[in-house]
């Protein structure tokens, strides 16, 4: 299985960033996915979660009406539209897949991508 995450890059406050997350070796549709963010000497933290199907989401408060994720089963992709950045929104984001979307949010997916840098400047 490989997850690559990809996207990234520096924005100015306010700005946007759309990240993607390419999976590979697995049957996508079956896979909840979530994005995790880590800011450097910080522990890493979850910031959205669909299903399988993506009929259902999920979001960290700190993201809720910003960010938007969302999938395209028939690219095997995964999507994180980020709104409105904040400084506080820098952080190295990765993505992550498992079969139920509870592993996913508590951060013990089985599989994990590659971090993509998000910089934000005020």
């Amino acid at each position: 299985v490989q997850l690559q995450a990809y996207g990234g890059g520096l924005v100015q406050a306010g700005g946007s960033l759309r990240l993607s997350c390419a999976a590979s070796g697995l049957t996508f549709n079956r896979y909840e996915m979530g994005w995790f963010r880590q800011a450097p000497g910080k522990e890493r933290e979850f910031v959205a979660a669909i299903s399988g199907s993506g009929g259902s989401t999920y979001y960290a408060d700190s993201v809720k009406g910003r960010f938007t994720i969302s999938r395209d089963n028939a690219k095997n992709t995964v999507y994180l539209q980020m709104n409105n950045l904040k400084p506080e929104d820098t952080a190295v984001y990765s993505c992550a897949a498992a079969g139920v979307t509870s592993t996913v949010v508590a951060g013990k997916s089985n599989y994990w991508g590659q971090g993509t840098q998000v910089t934000v400047s005020s």
